[in-house]
């Protein structure tokens, strides 16, 4: 039998697993391997795929890998060799606490002066962050240097290399690297570490290990010790792992791999000092990870074994290991937590209900409550400070041409588009919670067999769900995707997605035409561009002929609050990035416009009608007219549009064009916004990652699609 018979709660050991190349060896990097125990969970509402839990956390894999691996039922799981008594761990106290933790190399406890190679004096340290998927790299880094790198609670946040300074060591650089499960990747972005690692040579590894999967995390670990690259492990999300009453024998666990283990929080930057000075010791001095009883068997074995005996070998060293060294009491509070909450958001009947009425509230907060209210009284002020500003110009009897550009280009334009600022945090604010609380992985679990249907997996969902923040890391993050037929699909559904950029719009003519319904037509404008890319990706699909389809294969963590400063990191990332691209491109779009619909060819100061703008965009306002949309003004608003979609209402605003919208050619308008060609910061991701020519394929499209679907609109409202 494989895992596809198993039933809900039952118990399972494997016997065999089938499968062959990269994801058979996936498979054992994760813990799949022949005598290894499990639980079998639940099937998907939609009857795939399959969550199991495995070595203390969760795992997905749809049903054509679950029927890869054969196995047998067990009536119950084993338990732990060790026993409190026995253990007699006694680790209650702080975890920085250096009398009572005298790691290796620490004070000259371990540490060897005879075989000391220190580097020369004014080296600058190269230390590496390194780890599995969603075991706190990120906030490990951003505690040490100081910056907001973003951190999310699903597998595959961070996609690209970070560099920083170490705070208060300004000659040590940290570098945050992707997350691995081993030395083999399994995508591409995991190649990005593998290559760092082996191109780049820093002076020391920190391995950061979730104590709460410690077994599947020292997989790697075993691995990075035989780089020969001095190395500390950092023992991460101590607080949870003590919460459930489970403890560790630290430093026997540090005598027995031959390197520093320094117990962590990341998140509340308990213990991070210690570990800095571990790790700029063991790289100022170069001490590499000694022989252990494993290493040394593996370097005198070499390579005759093939990886499903490495991988078990590997992991009956961690059993034991663990089994010796370290207790647990039961269910941490966080997987009792996680259960309970699965059981409604992943249920049967209740996981699609969920996440409508989840989606929903955060629409009708974000657009009819709390982001409206706010931008209705920052839209108030800056309304009052323009005025104040026309007053003081006329009578001081400033030049038309001066009062016209502070009045229309500054206030007119940039600060409506500032005005939309509190929407777009509190959207932000929303999705920040659902991405750090780990819902995101279970949407992926739900909405797998829906997205297989169209050619994807559910690990296309979430660069997907990015998407609705920002375009740009949504087409990054594809890069964990494991098959590049699945990453160039994804980003080309990704412009489907309505990034906040839009949100300006959308609440300016919403606002203007649809008093009292904004949340419901902006609710439906964010599900017809999902609908629209279901669609392309299926034609797609019936196009191209069916494809082998990728595998389903990931960890669902554990629930977690979130947390106050990675709320806060992003919040304020995302206010910066907009008002600088009010201050800058917004601003100088601005300016430009302004410019353009003042003067004519002669340098005169005429009306917009006669102005040079005007003729310019005469010549395209006739493609726009069967949408209602013919106005000269209308035509530069979308044109701008390309450089940045806030500016949109910006120059709406610069040309005074709203006087020029009804309800009826609102609505086109609304529909060609959420269309056509994505702002050229997107369409450079999108070039960096499928070329040029597919790209302008891609940006003709959407604007062809537009164009038809703003007609279709107009025919139907007229």
């Amino acid at each position: 039998m494989t895992i596809n018979d198993l039933k809900a709660g039952q118990g399972a050991r494997i016997v065999s697993v089938g499968g062959k190349g990269g994801l058979r060896r996936h498979f054992f990097d994760i813990g799949l391997i022949p005598e290894a125990e499990f639980r079998f969970v639940k099937r998907a509402p939609m009857g795939d795929p399959v969550e199991i839990t495995l070595n203390g956390y969760s795992l997905s894999l749809r049903s054509d890998e679950a029927g890869k691996i054969e196995v047998e039922v067990i009536e119950a799981l084993s338990e732990r060799k060790v026993s409190p008594e026995d253990a007699d761990f006694g680790y209650n106290l702080t975890l920085h606490e250096h009398n009572a933790h005298p790691g290796y190399g620490e004070g000259g406890k371990y540490h060897n002066g005879s075989d000391e190679t220190p580097l020369p004096r004014g080296t600058v340290l190269r230390l590496a962050v390194v780890g599995q998927h969603n075991s706190g790299k990120t906030t490990l880094f951003n505690q040490l240097t100081g910056e907001s790198a973003h951190v999310g609670n699903f597998p595959g946040v961070t996609v690209e290399m970070a560099s920083a300074p170490v705070k208060g060591h300004p000659d040590a650089v940290l570098y945050d690297l992707p997350g691995m499960y081993s030395l083999d990747p399994y995508t591409d972005v995991e190649k990005i570490t593998l290559d760092f690692l082996r191109n780049e040579k820093p002076h020391a590894i920190i391995n950061i290990v979730d104590a709460g999967n410690i077994e599947r995390n020292l997989y790697l670990s075993l691995q990075l010790m035989q780089l020969g690259i001095p190395m500390v492990i950092a023992l991460n999300m101590m607080d949870e792992f003590r919460s459930s009453g489970a403890s560790i024998r630290i430093n026997e666990m540090e005598r027995e791999l031959g390197l520093p283990i320094v117990p962590i929080t990341a998140s509340g930057n308990d213990g991070v000092q210690e570990l800095l000075e571990h790790a700029l010791h063991v790289a100022k001095y170069q001490e590499t990870p000694a022989e252990n009883g494993f290493t040394g068997a593996e370097k005198a074995r070499g390579d005759e074994e093939d990886y499903e005996q490495k991988a078990r070998r590997r992991y009956e060293f961690i059993r034991d290991l663990c089994d010796r060294l370290v207790h647990r009491s039961g269910e941490s509070r966080e997987q009792v937590r996680s259960r309970r909450i699965d059981s409604v958001v992943t249920g049967k009947w209740t996981a699609v209900p969920s996440f409508i009425l989840v989606m929903g509230l955060v629409f009708w907060l974000t657009f009819d409550v709390l982001g409206l209210g706010l931008q209705n009284l920052l839209s108030a002020g800056i309304g009052s400070l323009s005025l104040a500003v026309q007053a003081a110009f006329a009578r001081w009897e400033v030049a038309p041409a001066v009062s016209s550009l502070v009045t229309d280009a500054l206030f007119g334009g940039v600060g409506t588009v500032l005005s939309f600022v509190p929407i777009i945090l509190v959207l932000f604010f929303f999705l920040s919670i659902l991405e750090d609380s780990g819902y995101m992985s279970r949407v992926a679990f739900v909405s797998d067999k829906l997205l297989r249907k169209i050619g994807l997996s559910g690990r296309s969902i979430v660069p997907m769900l990015i998407g609705f923040g920002c375009s740009v890391p949504a087409v990054m993050a594809t890069r964990t995707l494991p098959s590049s037929r699945d990453r160039r699909l994804t980003i080309q559904m990704v412009p489907f997605m309505s990034c906040s950029a839009k949100i300006a719009v959308y609440g300016f003519l919403t606002s203007a035409f649809f008093p009292g319904k904004a949340g419901l037509i902006i609710a439906g404008l964010y599900f017809l561009g999902i609908v629209l890319g279901i669609l392309y990706a299926l034609g797609r699909c019936i196009l191209k002929g069916s494809e082998k389809v990728t595998p389903f294969v990931m960890e669902l963590p554990v629930y977690r609050l979130p947390k106050a400063r990675n709320v806060g990191h992003l919040l304020w990332d995302k206010t910066k990035d907009f008002l600088q691209m009010a201050f800058t491109v917004i601003l100088l779009a601005s300016i430009v416009i302004w410019f353009l619909r003042s003067f004519n060819l002669r340098m005169e100061f005429v009306r917009a009608q006669d102005s040079m703008l005007a003729a310019i965009a005469g010549w395209i306002a006739p493609v726009m007219a069967p949408l209602g949309l013919g106005d000269w003004r209308i035509v530069t608003a979308l044109i701008t549009g390309f450089l940045a979609k806030e500016g949109i209402v910006a120059t709406i605003e610069v040309l005074g064009a709203a006087s020029v919208f009804t309800a009826a050619t609102a609505v086109p308008m609304l529909v060609f916004c959420l269309l056509y060609t994505p702002c050229i910061a997107t369409v450079t991701s999108m070039r960096r990652e499928l070329g040029l020519p597919r790209t302008l394929g891609i940006v003709v499209f959407q604007c062809a699609l537009a164009w038809v679907c703003a007609w279709a609109a107009y025919l139907i409202v007229v």
